[in-house]
């Protein structure tokens, strides 16, 4: 019902979120999305609903037991009154949504490229590197200075790699490690995989990388990409992790296989919700620029596939069939009101 009702808040700024994605991609000369920059579309108020919407909020999922290695508590049972009912539960759905905030999605960061300084006099001083750190308490990592003078005399900014392993060996963060870990390498990643143990995956590389670093970035994309191709959609549904995965899809404009899976399990309400965000993304496609005159759902998703779908066969059988289903299930509620001695004439007539 909470879904339904965003659906048509959405609905009704959609034209108004089209019209200001329009203006900004008119100013953004960078089409290819390994170069525009994700940001300012993830945290755009429309779009962040969206994800949202479609994340869906699922109790027993976000709840669930973990292992995460933490000792489980024992659960509790309590009387409440009503009103003490209704507190626990704005607490829950409070606890529910931390649990399912979004990592971020930003532009991959860059090195980098111009030294500081040159000094000859310092050439081959020494056949080391010298790297130099802030360490003043309070600063935040990306505000602390660390350069590094190179044997040959140059004085830069250090890599990012470099920054890294230096602030986590003066500022320590728990969980992560200097070095990358194992499982993220080929043979063991691969193995993760088979295993759909997506969130384990992605949530350790919440730990171990920033957002913006290229070994985040890459494995994110790999495991979207994974989920993509065998369709496990699901497993990620109900975690934090799935709004980046349906905002990767929809920014590499690849959506079908998500848009089948929702329409298969009855989703269409999902379906449009995810074709609207691929216009609010990409507003310069045919099935944006070509309004959809029609209001229902079933149609709207229909345009798109007709204009934009790769699997445009696959996706309008399964349209077609659900259409036929919604046509059977009407007459066969229909013959229980009859059934009952209730018709839409009585209905009116008692009205």
């Amino acid at each position: 019902m909470l879904s339904h009702h965003i659906s048509k808040l959405l609905r009704r700024s959609y034209s108004r979120a089209i019209s200001n994605c329009r203006d900004f991609t008119s100013t953004n000369v960078e089409t290819d999305p390994t170069k525009r920059d994700p940001a300012p579309f993830f945290f755009n108020k429309e779009i962040q609903q969206c994800l949202e919407t479609l994340t869906t909020l699922d109790y027993n999922k976000v709840f669930r037991t973990r292992k995460d290695g933490y000792k489980q508590k024992p659960p509790e049972f309590k009387f409440l009154t009503d009103e003490e009912l209704e507190e626990a539960r704005k607490a829950a759905q409070y606890r529910a949504k931390k649990y399912l905030q979004m990592p971020p999605v930003v532009k991959e960061r860059l090195e980098p490229s111009e030294p500081l300084c040159e000094d000859p006099a310092l050439q081959d001083h020494d056949t080391v590197k010298y790297v130099f750190t802030d360490i003043t308490y309070g600063l935040k990592d990306r505000q602390r200075s660390i350069v590094v003078r190179e044997p040959g005399g140059t004085l830069r900014h250090a890599f990012w790699k470099e920054r890294d392993r230096m602030i986590q060996t003066f500022l320590p963060k728990p969980e992560r490690k200097l070095q990358k870990p194992k499982m993220f390498e080929d043979e063991y990643m691969k193995d993760l995989l088979n295993r759909n143990e997506y969130e384990f995956i992605l949530d350790r590389a919440c730990v171990q990388f920033e957002p913006d670093d290229p070994d985040y970035k890459a494995i994110t994309r790999e495991v979207y990409e994974h989920i993509n191709a065998e369709r496990h959609f699901d497993v990620l549904r109900s975690t934090r992790h799935f709004g980046p995965m349906v905002f990767h899809l929809v920014w590499t404009s690849n959506i079908d296989n998500l848009l089948y899976e929702m329409i298969e399990t009855n989703r269409i309400e999902d379906a449009a919700l995810l074709i609207r965000l691929y216009h609010m993304i990409h507003p310069t496609t045919k099935s944006a620029v070509e309004q959809c005159e029609h209001t229902d759902d079933v149609d709207f998703i229909m345009h798109y596939v007709r204009l934009e779908s790769l699997k445009k066969d696959k996706i309008q059988k399964l349209l077609q069939s659900y259409k036929e289903l919604q046509r059977e299930r009407e007459i066969v509620a229909e013959g229980i009101k009859q059934a009952h001695g209730i018709s839409s004439e009585n209905v009116n007539i008692n009205k």
